[in-house]
């Protein structure tokens, strides 16, 4: 909140931007109701990157005390308690649309609020993004061929080594692979990709969480960590390797360890965060540790952008009951982890 410094009161609060998401789905309404709530403005001062319409109308459909504002790039955002600012990115107003369906304008309007909100965090006139949503399908059909958020974040802020971390309740899961068919998994793992999941996770670790040399635990892919080879190699062949060469860097890698082993030792504080092989090895624990307040951080991107740990979940959108406690984690992460960047610069100015 404010400080008054010399009679004039100081901003500490982040200014970030929540992007709508997918318009189809649940994205602004878990947006809406984390607004209406007292925690995210207490924590930020949000910036809501979306289709006004769209917004206005999820506002009064779900009868929330929120009054919206509508704002351009160059003006201040403003400050009132329950008026939030709404950027409306979009050239010309969304056409009619079913919720809960693909198309290639809810797709292209999802994607404009993203480019959007990077071209803001890019120029410093917003701290971070906390991104609603999107559907894979409706973003492909409006031209975006990516598989999710991060490959897409990786092309607009041109970075090379990015990756997606997932923090929830006492876990840290930094993937090797995400959305990947497991029959093509295997040939997917090789030393240097499951290398530069490791330098990721000590980077995230350490720069966004604190930890000066964290440790990280590697998961193996097969049962037994392939038990010698009889359950397969890709242990020994690609991701013992990467472990070692981690080490050599620096790293406080370990030796790849079976899941069911693993996950209980970090959950015990044995390890500060975990490299998992593939999707669901990291997040079904996940899950069962933290359903409903897990948040996505993308690694890698010279802006601070962190998101809800679920989809678009079309089969309740437009009905109400969408929970936004995972978008409230989201923007308490993205306000720490900006809290922690002007601190920094901070100290790095007096010095």
């Amino acid at each position: 909140m404010a400080k008054k410094r010399h009679g004039r009161k100081v901003e500490r609060r982040p200014t970030l931007g929540l992007t709508m998401g997918d318009p189809a789905g649940i994205g602004p309404e878990v947006i809406a109701k984390a607004l209406a709530g007292h925690e995210v403005v207490r924590l930020c001062r949000p910036l809501v990157i979306g289709s006004m319409p769209v917004m206005e109308r999820t506002v009064k459909s779900l009868g929330l005390p929120l009054r919206l504002a509508a704002v351009k790039e160059n003006e201040q955002l403003l400050g009132r308690q329950r008026l939030i600012p709404v950027l409306d990115p979009l050239e010309r107003p969304l056409g009619r649309f079913s919720m809960g369906v693909a198309t290639e304008e809810t797709g292209a309007a999802s994607v404009a609020c993203i480019t959007t909100a990077v071209r803001l965090a890019e120029a410093g006139s917003i701290q971070g993004m906390v991104t609603g949503p999107i559907n894979k399908e409706a973003i492909n059909l409006a031209g975006y061929h990516y598989p999710g958020h991060t490959e897409l974040l990786a092309d607009l802020t041109h970075s090379r080594e990015v990756g997606m971390m997932i923090v929830g309740g006492p876990l840290k899961i930094m993937f090797v692979t995400t959305h990947l068919a497991i029959r093509n998994l295997p040939a997917s793992l090789t030393p240097e990709r499951v290398g530069l999941a490791i330098r990721l996770a000590h980077r995230a670790l350490r720069d966004h969480f604190g930890i000066a040399r964290p440790r990280i635990g590697v998961a193996a892919l097969n049962p037994h960590a392939g038990e010698a080879g009889l359950f397969g190699d890709e242990e020994q062949q690609s991701i013992l390797p990467a472990a070692r060469e981690a080490r050599r860097a620096g790293i406080q890698a370990g030796d790849p360890l079976p899941a069911d082993t693993l996950f209980g030792k970090a959950v015990r504080g044995e390890y500060d965060g975990v490299v998992a092989m593939y999707h669901d090895q990291g997040l079904i624990p996940l899950k069962l540790m933290a359903f409903g307040k897990c948040v996505n951080l993308t690694v890698g991107i010279p802006i601070i952008r962190t998101s809800v740990d679920h989809g678009t979940a079309y089969d309740i959108a437009g009905r109400g009951l969408a929970d936004p406690g995972s978008l409230v984690e989201a923007v308490r992460l993205a306000a720490r982890l900006a809290a922690r960047v002007r601190k920094t610069s901070q100290e790095l100015r007096r010095n």
